[in-house]
């Protein structure tokens, strides 16, 4: 991705080094649990509730680390990408007589308070309605390469452009018309429509490529290394490597096709009114 020398956002807090959240327990099974249900923008609210227990507020710690390059690297990269969300989406939403509000990205370091509770960097990235700002520890994008084998620049700026689509939903009034079915619903009623949710962001991250790609920021191989994230990370694919088994009924993001297919729908329109998941026959 031809990122080097673009606008860099306003909107990044950094608060790595600083820690204050809820202790998050539960060892190896729960981050196992934590990241594959939330990975890509699930509401961490409902699993860091079950999962803590109503636990404790653990105190406040600071703390400062040595400079680390590489995760300098990437907040710089991550800071240029959401600028060029903001572009994107802020053209969109005036075309449509919208005004389009900027969300926060806060990158913190292994665990960060939220409007959606306390979170650690098990969870993943993960955009909270709440505060509208979307989490991220840095260090996901090595686990994005090494334990989901998708590499490369535009598979992390696919991860980014995803969250910020949960933003989109929310300032269009998607997610909280899902978040109201709380408890009127199944919770196989529930997965259905956390999927659809789910795909639509995909079609909106596929969106905002299709707008980079015009502007010349994609180098060859870039939609494949967005196409490799969006596969790794199906619930199918998922599931089979974490259990040996898929559930379809317990999934709550999709298969890992129907990722691909909604983020290369979005890809190839730049068209926001072909991305209603809700209404889709064929997900």
């Amino acid at each position: 991705m031809r990122w080097r020398g673009e606008r860099e956002s306003s909107n990044v807090e950094d608060v790595r080094g600083s820690r204050r959240g809820l202790a998050v327990g539960g060892g190896l099974g729960t981050i196992v649990v934590l990241a594959l249900a939330l990975l890509f923008g699930a509401d961490p609210r409902q699993i860091l509730n079950q999962i803590q227990g109503g636990g404790a507020p653990a105190p406040a710690t600071q703390g400062s680390r040595p400079v680390n390059p590489e995760e300098e690297e990437l907040k710089k990269f991550s800071s240029v990408v959401l600028a060029s969300t903001e572009d994107v989406w802020t053209d969109i939403f005036r075309r449509e007589g919208r005004q389009y509000v900027e969300p926060k990205l806060r990158l913190f370091t292994d665990q960060v308070d939220s409007a959606c509770g306390a979170a650690s960097s098990a969870v993943g990235p993960f955009y909270c309605p709440g505060d509208q700002r979307v989490y991220l520890d840095l260090s996901f994008f090595r686990e994005l390469q090494n334990r989901f084998r998708a590499p490369g620049d535009f598979a992390q700026a696919y991860v980014i452009a995803h969250e910020v689509g949960h933003h989109v939903q929310k300032l269009l009034g998607t997610s909280d018309k899902v978040d109201a079915m709380r408890g009127r619903l199944s919770e196989r009623e529930m997965n259905q429509l956390s999927v659809r949710l789910e795909l639509q962001a995909d079609f909106y991250a596929g969106v905002w490529a299709y707008y980079a790609q015009k502007k010349g920021l994609l180098e060859v191989g870039d939609v494949e290394e967005a196409l490799r994230a969006a596969t790794a990370i199906g619930d199918d694919r998922l599931q089979k490597e974490s259990q040996g088994y898929v559930v379809p009924d317990s999934f709550t993001h999709g298969t890992s096709e129907q990722r691909v297919r909604w983020f290369r729908k979005g890809l190839e329109t730049g068209d926001i009114r072909q991305g209603d998941t809700f209404n889709a026959r064929n997900l």
